[in-house]
C-alpha cells in the first residue's frame, strides 16, 4: 500500500480506535512523549492479554454447572441440612430419580445451541467489528449465567427456565472463539505460532480452574453465587474489551510483517491499481498441486489493507486441504474433553468419599494437565511442522491412560492426582493444537491467496464441528452412566481411536513430505 493510501486509511479509521486506547494515547503524549517504546509490541501484548482473559472468562462461566450438579441432586440416603427452598434430595426439579437425564438435557441445551450457533457466529465475525462482537457476546453471556443462579433466589423450579438460560448462554458463548482466534491471527505472524498459541490457549484451562474454584467456594452455602459471581466477572471483562480492544493493526498505524506470499500479493494488487491493468496471479512454485488451486477468485485491490478481501463462504472453507479431517477429528477429541469438563466432579464424588467441594477442587488437575499438554503440543508442532502426527501420537497414548484412570484412579488420592494430570495432558493437547495453531494455519492457507478474512469462518467450522461432539459426549455420558461409569470410559476410548483414524491420511502425507525433504537435504 502506498504512503498516501495508508494516511487516508489511518485518518478514516480514527473513529474505530477504542475510547480507552485514545485516552492512553493522550496520556502518553502528555506525560511520556520522550520515552521511546515499541508501539507495535505494546499493542501485541495488550491483544494477547485481553483475548487471553476474555476466553478464560468464557470458560469460567461454563464451568459452574458441573460443580453444582452435586447439590442440585442430593443424597437422599444421607441427607444434610438443606436451604428452605430445597428438600432432602436436592433442588427441584433435579431432586427426582431422573436427575441424570435432566442434567444431560441442560448440557445438551447449552452445547447443541453452541454448536449450531458457532457456524453462524463465524459468518458474522467476518463482517463486523470484533470489538463490538466480543463485548456484546461477553456481556450477554454474563446476563444468562447470572440468570441461571437467579433461579434459586427467585425460587424458580421450572426445567424449561433452566433450559432457556442454557440455550441463550450457548448462543452468545459462540462469539468468543472465532473472535479471539481471528484477533491473535491478525496481530501475530507465523513464527513460533504453535508455541505462542500453546501458551495462549492455556486460557481454556485457566478459565475452567477459576470457574471450578469459584463455584466450589459457594456450592455448599449458596449455589446461586456459583453462577452470579462468574456472570458479573465476564460482563465486566466484556466492557473492558469495548474500551481497549484494537480490531486490526492498521487502525492504530501498525503494519505487522507479512509472509512472502502475502507481501507479493499486496505488491501485485498495488501495481494493478496504479496501472489499471489486471494481472494473473502465479502461485508459489513450491506449493503442491493440491494447494495451488485458489479457493477464492482474486478481488481487485483499491488501496485497502492486506486483511481485506471477499469473506469466504462455508462451502469454500471446506475445500481448504485439511479442514474436513481436522474438523471431524475435533468432533471426537472435544467429545472426550467436554465429557470430563461436565461430569468429572460428579464422577470423583461418586467413586470416592470426597464431598462436593473437594471433588470439584480435585477435578481442576485435569485442566492443569491441559495447560502442559497445550504448550507441549504447540512447541513440538513448531519444531516438526507435523501437527496431524503430534495429535495422533497424543491420542494413541490417551487411550490406555483413560483406561488406567478408570481402573485405578479411585484407589487413592495420590494416584488420582497423578493420573488426572496425565489424562489432561494427552486429552487436551490435541484439542488445543487443533483449535488454535492448526485452525489459524488453515484459515491463512496458501490456496486463499493471502485473504485472511477466511480465518473466522475456518475457525468456526472446525470448532463448530468439534462442539457437536462436545454436545454429544456429555449427553451420552448422562445416559450411559446409569449403567456404570466404566461404560462412559469405554465410550471415551472409542472416541479417541476414531479421532486417530480420521487423521491417518494427513499423517501419511506429513511423513511423505518428511521423506522428500530428507532426501533433498541428503542429495
Amino acid at each position: 500500500m502506498r504512503p498516501q493510501a495508508r494516511t487516508r486509511k489511518m485518518s478514516n479509521s480514527y473513529n474505530d480506535i477504542p475510547f480507552g486506547i485514545r485516552a492512553v494515547q493522550h496520556f502518553s503524549q502528555q506525560c511520556c512523549s520522550r520515552i521511546h517504546v515499541r508501539k507495535e509490541l505494546l499493542y501485541k501484548i495488550s491483544i494477547f492479554v485481553l483475548t487471553f482473559l476474555a476466553y478464560a472468562c468464557y470458560h469460567m462461566s461454563r464451568k459452574p454447572i458441573s460443580v453444582v450438579k452435586s447439590v442440585l441432586h442430593g443424597n437422599c440416603t444421607n441427607p444434610a441440612p438443606q436451604p428452605h427452598d430445597a428438600n432432602d434430595c436436592g433442588y427441584p426439579p433435579f431432586d427426582g430419580p431422573d436427575s441424570s437425564t435432566l442434567f444431560g438435557m441442560l448440557d445438551s441445551a447449552f452445547l447443541f445451541s453452541y454448536a449450531i450457533a458457532m457456524f453462524i457466529s463465524g459468518f458474522i465475525a467476518e463482517r463486523v467489528s470484533l470489538r463490538y462482537f466480543l463485548s456484546m457476546g461477553m456481556i450477554m453471556t454474563g446476563v444468562f449465567t447470572y440468570g441461571f443462579g437467579l433461579a434459586r433466589t427467585s425460587n424458580i423450579h421450572s426445567i424449561w427456565y433452566f433450559v432457556i438460560m442454557q440455550i441463550c448462554a450457548g448462543i452468545f458463548q459462540t462469539t468468543g472463539w472465532p473472535g479471539v482466534v481471528t484477533l491473535v491471527g491478525r496481530w501475530f505472524g507465523k513464527s513460533k505460532r504453535g508455541l505462542i498459541f500453546g501458551i495462549w490457549n492455556s486460557h481454556t484451562s485457566i478459565g475452567n480452574i477459576l470457574g471450578t474454584l469459584i463455584a466450589a467456594h459457594y456450592v455448599e452455602s449458596d449455589w446461586a453465587l456459583s453462577f452470579v459471581v462468574p456472570g458479573i466477572i465476564i460482563g465486566v471483562m466484556g466492557f473492558l474489551l469495548f474500551l481497549f480492544l484494537v480490531d486490526t493493526p492498521e487502525i492504530v498505524g501498525c503494519y505487522p510483517q507479512r509472509s512472502s506470499v502475502e507481501q507479493r500479493i499486496s505488491n501485485e494488487s498495488d501495481e494493478e491499481n496504479d496501472e489499471e491493468q489486471p494481472r494473473q496471479y502465479d502461485a508459489e512454485v513450491n506449493y503442491r498441486a493440491t494447494e495451488r488451486t485458489p479457493i477464492l477468485a482474486r478481488q481487485p485491490s483499491h488501496g485497502h489493507h492486506t486483511h481485506e478481501g471477499r469473506p469466504i463462504s462455508l462451502i469454500d472453507a471446506l475445500y481448504i486441504p485439511g479442514v474436513a479431517e481436522f474438523s471431524l477429528c475435533l468432533f471426537f477429541t472435544k467429545l472426550v474433553s467436554y465429557t470430563f469438563m461436565y461430569w468429572l466432579p460428579l464422577y470423583i464424588q461418586s467413586s470416592s468419599t470426597l464431598g462436593p467441594q473437594l471433588s470439584a477442587d480435585l477435578s481442576t488437575l485435569f485442566d492443569v494437565g491441559g495447560i502442559i499438554g497445550a504448550i507441549a503440543a504447540g512447541y513440538v508442532s513448531d519444531l516438526t511442522g507435523m501437527s496431524a502426527t503430534i495429535c495422533t501420537v497424543m491420542l494413541f497414548i490417551a487411550s490406555p491412560i483413560l483406561f488406567a484412570y478408570q481402573q485405578y484412579g479411585a484407589m487413592s488420592v495420590y494416584i488420582s492426582v497423578i493420573l488426572l494430570i496425565v489424562v489432561g495432558i494427552f486429552v487436551n493437547g490435541p484439542y488445543a493444537l487443533i483449535t488454535t495453531s492448526v485452525s489459524a494455519e488453515l484459515g491463512q492457507h496458501s490456496s486463499l491467496e493471502g485473504n485472511s478474512n477466511a480465518l473466522a469462518t475456518v475457525t468456526a467450522i472446525i470448532d463448530g464441528t468439534g462442539s457437536v461432539g462436545a454436545a454429544v459426549g456429555p449427553l451420552l455420558a448422562g445416559l450411559i452412566s446409569t449403567a456404570g461409569w466404566q461404560n462412559v470410559f469405554h465410550m471415551l476410548i472409542v472416541a479417541d481411536i476414531l479421532a486417530m483414524i480420521l487423521l491417518a491420511r494427513l499423517v501419511k502425507k506429513e511423513f511423505s513430505q518428511l521423506r522428500r525433504s530428507t532426501r533433498i537435504r541428503i542429495e
